[in-house]
């Protein structure tokens, strides 16, 4: 069957967007991740940042649970961490993958730069909720951003 938002998907993937893991802790134990390109910072005062997860993820419910949240921006060299938690039932977090910080959401080591966010609002908008997290700590460090593009990643741009 033909994919019906083929067009539209194309078009919006001509927005090249940074590659990011959020992540948030289980009710009950354990840790959800899922890759996103729908991040985006949204105020300084507060310090406000955005994403956007569709009804259908597996982690919905805990996203949906969740009084807080990582978002972790991928470097260049990460690809197999976006496409590992771009799957639908991805392995799971490992304890010797993450550290903790202020909310008990894991946040990747090794990233270029992350987010511990507590949540601020939740937005019902189409088939996604929209995700706003008060920013409570971050770092960031030198390096070379994922870049996805036209359902690509890129490297100067040119697919990977």
């Amino acid at each position: 069957m033909p994919d019906k938002f083929r067009p539209l998907k194309d078009a919006f993937g001509r927005f090249a967007t940074g590659v990011a893991v959020a992540t948030c802790a289980r009710e009950g134990g354990g840790y959800a991740a899922m890759t996103v390109n729908s991040f985006t910072s949204v105020s300084l005062s507060p310090a406000l940042v955005l994403w956007c997860i569709e009804t259908k993820a597996a982690s919905y419910p805990a996203f949906m649970a969740a009084t807080g949240y990582s978002v972790n921006i991928l470097r260049a060299d990460q690809r197999a961490l976006s496409d590992r938690f771009a799957n639908f039932a991805p392995e799971p977090v490992s304890p010797d993958e993450v550290e903790f910080w202020e909310t008990g959401a894991p946040i990747l080591k090794n990233r270029l730069a992350a987010f511990d966010c507590k949540i601020f609002a939740r937005h019902e908008a189409g088939d996604h909720v929209v995700l706003v997290g008060e920013v409570v700590k971050f770092d960031s460090s030198e390096g070379a951003p994922l870049v996805y593009f036209a359902s690509n990643y890129q490297t100067n741009g040119e697919a990977k």
